[in-house]
């Protein structure tokens, strides 16, 4: 009989060339150094970092739009392996698209999408969407080489404001989710039902794949609504008759990725009005989205 030893080494070193070798997520320390700004991890491990445009004064209808309301840039880092998927959407005016954009394309950061996001605004601001797959480091170093071309500031924000002044449990108990304070800013991000995908990974929200409602206090229970719903092409329509009926202007119809799975379009919506009045018209919106139930936690 062959000694069993003889058969045990090769199986065991088969064993272990077989064992797969898990690379270490990226260094988000690093990351935040080459892109000049530190973030966070938020669901699903992704790094996130702000770039709200706190220098420029902008308008609408009267109104002095707050940064975190309608002027909130980012940029976030999905890890994929020692690499890393990277989206954003940077806020520039129009004599900075140019120059960013050409940065950008130079150091491998693509453009997936350039628009508004609001209409009658003053000054005119533009929406630079941007993604990337790579070696994390580079790319935050690629964004970070366009992000200076303009005045997008990497110093932290001021000092937050005060609270919102609006019913916020209302307005949770007509909409059917938590919203969140930030800044004087109610804010929610309402996962679809359905994950999309990029390059065959889910996205979760940070990457910019949840549909985004923002109410700006304007004055006792009055409040101006902005943000994106993602939808796909059967609920588009639906969804504008819905937000119309109800008072909300539509302000930007678009895409936002390239290469996502299914195909889904943003739009964009504003009105200044009862907040409760908005949330009714918002939740009759929502009503039309395949959005995840499970995510629904009136108080």
């Amino acid at each position: 009989m062959r000694p069993i030893t003889r058969f045990v080494t090769p199986l065991i070193a088969t064993a272990i060339l077989a064992t797969p070798i898990f690379a270490a997520e990226p260094d988000w320390n690093q990351v935040g150094q080459a892109l000049g700004k530190s973030g966070s991890v938020q669901a699903g491990g992704v790094y996130r970092v702000g770039f709200p445009r706190t220098d420029l004064k902008v308008s609408l209808d009267g109104l002095a739009l707050r940064p975190g309301f309608a002027l909130g840039g980012w940029v976030a880092f999905q890890p994929m392996g020692a690499e890393a998927m990277v989206m954003g959407d940077l806020v520039l005016t129009q004599d900075e698209v140019n120059p960013v954009m050409r940065k950008l394309e130079e150091g491998g950061v693509e453009i997936s999408a350039l628009h508004n996001h609001l209409l009658r605004a003053e000054p005119m601001t533009l929406y630079m969407h941007v993604q990337g797959h790579g070696d994390p480091v580079k790319l935050a170093s690629a964004l970070h080489a366009g992000l200076v071309l303009s005045k997008t500031p990497f110093a932290p924000p001021p000092g937050t404001s005060t609270p919102a002044n609006i019913d916020m449990i209302g307005i949770d108990r007509i909409m059917g989710y938590f919203g969140q304070d930030s800044g004087g800013i109610y804010q929610f991000g309402i996962p679809r039902a359905q994950p999309i995908t990029d390059q065959g990974m889910a996205l979760p929200g940070p990457m910019g794949a949840a549909i985004a409602i923002n109410f700006q206090p304007t004055g006792f229970d009055t409040a101006a609504i902005t943000g994106d719903f993602v939808l796909l092409a059967s609920e588009v329509n639906p969804v504008i008759k819905a937000l119309q009926a109800n008072g909300i202007e539509i302000t930007a119809l678009h895409s936002h990725m390239l290469d996502e799975q299914p195909r889904v379009f943003f739009m964009h919506f504003w009105a200044n009005d009862d907040a409760r009045k908005l949330a009714t018209g918002l939740r009759a919106a929502l009503d039309k989205v395949d959005v995840k139930k499970d995510a629904a936690n009136a108080r």
